[in-house]
């Protein structure tokens, strides 16, 4: 049983990055939410693909510097809470039963709560200094 969900894992995390991966090209796709639940779900899977995908240039472009600093710049946010809008408005949009709509609210407004008070803003500055000291911290304790 352990075995097919390290499988199902592996399955799933690839899924996620070739969505990551057309986020990039499509702006109504977010890539980052995607290529975070890759990372998870290849830590779950298998060590050798989650280190191999630590190691890719995907990963350090869209989604290291968040790991690393737990903060995003204000424009980071704004792109994040307009993209989580777009598509919770069309999934409001196009819902047809009542409760369904009041979850994608309740889910909407934790999200801005979340990105708006939870997540520290950084100048963008500040973000590459304080990654580029992570990156020196790592390197000591490795």
């Amino acid at each position: 049983m352990q075995k097919i969900v390290r499988f199902l894992c592996i399955i799933a995390a690839f899924l996620c990055v070739l969505l990551g991966v057309i986020g990039i090209v499509l702006p109504i796709l977010p890539t980052t939410p995607f290529l975070l639940l890759a990372a998870i779900l290849f830590a779950r899977g298998s060590e050798y693909f989650h280190r191999w995908f630590l190691s890719t240039r995907l990963y350090k472009k869209y989604i290291e510097s968040f790991v690393q600093t737990k903060a995003m710049t204000k424009k980071e946010k704004c792109s994040a809470l307009s993209m989580i809008t777009v598509l919770l408005g069309i999934g409001f949009i196009f819902s047809p039963v009542w409760y369904a709509k009041a979850l994608i609210i309740v889910i909407a407004v934790a999200h801005y709560i979340y990105i708006s008070f939870r997540i520290k803003t950084v100048k963008p500055s500040e973000k590459e200094i304080s990654s580029i000291e992570n990156k020196k911290t790592e390197k000591i304790m490795t």
